[in-house]
């Protein structure tokens, strides 16, 4: 059983690496074309939270770093990177407007981004220590512990099935602020989705890995 485990483990790695080297391959690309309004990250954030009537609750801040754009609910903060924040680039209105979705579903009170939220705990410990005692309960043959395991990993996989609609929510909300406020033409339009698709995918890579572990420890607890 280790050795599926193992090979699990390979595709899985196998699976990443090639979602993130599309989104950055995407990503570069969109990130060097400039987008036809000349507007920055920072200002399609802008304008979308002023368009909504958030712009006094929800700040917009710079990140170090490269593709570290987020939305911090604790704080009401959209982060982008130093890029995305200063650049006039597709890619760049295309994340903001990303990020600032998010924002949006927050103020909407959106239903599986509270539960996001109220999961994250959970996930967190099951994330890290979930397979990390199933592996070992496979390896002693200790089913109690490989049971504690799955359970604990359960939420990590319930994290990762509730991020889905969370992330692809936050795309379509993007899409329809940029063209509600004229922000975007039909050329940069393809090229904003080919870059949320793009990252969007790595979220469903992320959960296919984690229902593909689940899936191999049940089946181990039942041996």
């Amino acid at each position: 059983m280790l050795i599926t485990y193992y090979l699990l483990g390979g595709v899985a790695l196998l699976g990443s690496l090639a979602v993130q080297g599309w989104l950055r391959s995407t990503y570069g690309t969109w990130s060097k074309r400039p987008n036809t309004a000349g507007i920055t990250g920072a200002e399609v954030a802008t304008a979308i939270l002023e368009a909504n009537g958030l712009s006094n609750d929800v700040r917009v801040e710079m990140v170090k770093g490269d593709l570290t754009d987020h939305y911090d609910p604790a704080k009401k903060v959209v982060r982008l990177s130093e890029a995305n924040y200063r650049q006039p680039s597709v890619a760049g209105m295309a994340v903001a407007a990303h990020e600032v979705g998010h924002a949006l579903q927050h103020a909407t009170a959106y239903a599986p981004l509270r539960w996001r939220s109220a999961v994250l705990p959970v996930a967190q410990i099951g994330s890290q220590w979930g397979p990390m005692l199933a592996v070992f309960g496979v390896m002693l043959g200790a089913t109690g512990l490989l049971q504690v395991g799955i359970w604990l990993f359960a939420g990590a996989v319930v994290f990762q099935l509730i991020t889905l609609p969370v992330e692809f929510d936050a795309s379509k909300r993007a899409h329809a602020q940029l063209a509600n406020l004229g922000l975007v033409t039909e050329q940069d339009a393809g090229g904003a989705r080919a870059v949320l698709n793009a990252a969007a995918m790595t979220y469903v890579a992320a959960a296919a890995t984690a229902i593909m572990y689940l899936v191999y420890f049940i089946m181990a607890s039942r041996r």
